[in-house]
């Protein structure tokens, strides 16, 4: 089977589908706060020519989506799936970002979780590459169930796993909670 990169995927906060060349300006005017970045290996994302060079390379990635608060529509930031293997059972996801309006947790959190679960649907397990100076996504991480690994990657950010088995025992617990 071949895995979906770009999925059309629906929860009660964030809807998300896949990324178009005609959504460059309305998830600008996001990317375009650089408190967003101001943890991030990229920095200077906030500024145009930087963020136009990463909108070109999210279009080419086949696997970017942009990411709309379900409520109002609005556009409130970006996802990707990268690095399908199908011999690992593994794929990634990455490059997320949000509007500071939709920080702390609850949007992020359901956002992961809807493509976490499509993911599974194809994988065994999903990584998260995450800079050693990025806190923030380190406590997401952590939040959502995501194994911090004993070894850095070449470029020395922190790899995080969240596994199929692990997924669905943390999600069957999640709903016996709310029953």
């Amino acid at each position: 089977m071949i895995f979906e990169g770009q999925p059309s995927l629906k929860g009660a906060l964030v809807e998300l589908r896949p990324l178009r060349p005609e959504d460059y300006d309305d998830l600008y005017a996001v990317a375009a706060d650089s408190l967003i970045w101001e943890q991030h290996p990229a920095r200077n994302r906030h500024e145009e020519a930087a963020f136009r060079t990463f909108f070109a390379e999210a279009l080419a990635s086949g696997g970017a989506l942009l990411v709309t608060d379900a409520e109002t529509r609005r556009v409130i930031g970006s996802s990707r799936f990268h690095g399908y293997s199908e011999e690992r059972s593994e794929v990634e996801i990455g490059w997320t970002f949000l509007a500071r309006s939709h920080w702390g947790g609850r949007y992020n959190t359901e956002l992961k979780r809807l493509m976490l679960r499509h993911a599974f649907d194809y994988v065994s397990s999903v990584v998260f590459f995450v800079g050693p100076e990025n806190i923030r996504s380190q406590r997401a991480m952590q939040k959502i169930g995501g194994v911090l690994e004993p070894e850095s990657d070449a470029e020395g950010r922190f790899v995080y796993r969240i596994t199929a088995s692990a997924f669905a025992g943390e999600w069957l617990n999640v709903r016996r909670k709310s029953e």
